[in-house]
């Protein structure tokens, strides 16, 4: 592909985990609003939970998540007070008691926390909450500060996929990265976790790194496919030292261009692909007995804070510092500074920071964009049928934006927009010129691939 074209659809844009994204939330939808929300939260369909740990034992250069380094496990523990309080907090403002499909932990690291206090944790979402029998519930693991015994307990506590980091492994990248961690390590902890019974195994792959190359970034995927993971999760590392202030210690001058990191991409899917893993989206690979690779069949494959998933439930209950909820009247998302969140919870109050109330434009606008994220395409058909008048604009901007294609990586015909599939490596910048705020505010983005 030339190169011209390359930089031109690499421009920093959102990467559409929510729409609008979280840098347009604002605080006029606050704890007020939301109480208001659960309160209306009535629907016989299953919740989903997410909890955020925003601890790890070792912090990480690369990392943008919202998380703090700590020696000490009494952090954690007070922390794990906190959370069980908002679980009941929550559960307090809804209608009734309800059931609960999927289950997800992420952070941070989640596995920092004791088997005992996992243990209270399960106990209040089961005092308060109803989770299905065959409820998913998926757990972000750092293999470097994991054992059986951990495992055990998560493995009592229900989990049934695990989303093992591996980033790359590479020493020159993992020093860069302040992220040392070998192969043995990480395969050891994934036969545990076979032999713990957990039969959905996710491993996370990052490109774009400090001192990577095409070269080590193929013995990384060679050496990762050997372990026979059931999905991969690859992600372009985002570069935003203005909001992530250790990522300013990361070298910026070895890091990839934007050519490279588009032929890491190139790598990435033909490798996977000739493994015999299906392309999910943007980012995610699945083998094709993985129910993610089923629902994209199907052509019921979701996008949310947490990737590509199955979980179709209309409410996701954000639980922890800075955890983002949503539900089919908004998003919220919690206090960030874990200070300021515990503060609020001891005080008896749901700890929201900000939100964002949808309208009917903004959920036809979302459900194509999603649809794009994960499809490739929409009918504004369907969308008209769910929205009435408000699918109108996304059928006005449809038009205009494949009008406006010069390098024909659209087609729309009235009612379905489809992104070809030479274009499908920059589905994220062409989901852009649907979205009804990009280019509104101060919000920066990384590159689009």
């Amino acid at each position: 592909m030339l190169p011209d074209l390359i930089r031109r659809y690499a421009s920093p844009v959102p990467r559409y985990t929510s729409y609008p994204t979280a840098p347009h939330f604002h605080d006029a939808v606050d704890a007020r609003v939301y109480s208001s929300w659960l309160e209306q939260e009535d629907g016989p369909a299953p919740l989903s939970l997410y909890l955020h740990v925003p601890f790890c034992d070792r912090l990480c250069w690369y990392c943008g998540c919202h998380t703090k380094h700590t020696r000490r496990y009494d952090p954690v523990a007070e922390y794990v007070d906190a959370l069980i309080a908002e679980i009941a907090l929550v559960a307090s403002r809804l209608p009734r008691r309800r059931s609960v499909g999927a289950i997800h932990f992420g952070g941070g690291s989640p596995t920092i926390v004791s088997p005992q206090d996992l243990v209270r944790i399960r106990n209040a979402i089961d005092r308060y909450f109803d989770p299905e029998p065959c409820a998913e519930i998926s757990v972000e693991i750092d293999p470097g500060f994991v054992d059986a015994v951990k495992l055990a307990a998560w493995r009592d506590f229900g989990m049934t996929r695990a989303s093992v980091g591996v980033q790359d492994f590479d020493p020159t990248v993992q020093k860069a990265i302040n992220r040392p961690q070998s192969f043995d390590q990480t395969q050891r902890i994934v036969t545990l976790l076979r032999e713990f019974g957990v039969g959905g195994i996710n491993l996370d792959v990052v490109y774009g790194l400090p001192h990577q190359t095409l070269a080590s970034l193929g013995r990384t995927l060679d050496l990762a496919v050997s372990m026979q993971p059931e999905r991969f999760a690859i992600f372009g590392y985002a570069h935003v030292p203005w909001m992530k202030k250790h990522q300013t210690l990361i070298d910026e001058q070895a890091l990839a261009g934007i050519e490279e990191r588009f032929e890491m991409q190139q790598q990435i899917t033909d490798t996977l692909s000739a493994a015999g893993y299906l392309a999910v989206g943007i980012d995610h690979f699945a083998k094709p007995g993985d129910s993610l690779a089923e629902a994209l069949n199907q052509g019921e494959v979701k996008r949310n804070f947490q990737g590509y998933t199955t979980d179709s439930a209309p409410a996701l209950i954000g639980l922890g510092a800075s955890a983002i909820g949503r539900s089919e009247r908004g998003y919220v998302q919690n206090i960030v500074a874990t200070g300021e969140y515990m503060r609020a919870i001891s005080e008896g109050r749901l700890p929201i920071a900000k939100g964002f109330a949808l309208d009917d434009i903004d959920r036809a606008v979302g459900d194509a964009i999603e649809a794009l994220m994960c499809h490739y395409g929409f009918s504004v058909r369907r969308l008209k049928e769910r929205y009435g008048a408000a699918a109108e604009v996304v059928q006005a901007d449809a038009a205009r934006i494949h009008q406006q294609d010069p390098d024909g990586f659209t087609t729309f015909d009235g009612d379905r927009f489809e992104v070809r599939p030479q274009g499908r490596m920059f589905v994220r910048t062409i989901a852009s010129r649907f979205d009804q705020y990009f280019g509104r505010g101060t919000a920066r983005h990384s590159v689009a691939v």
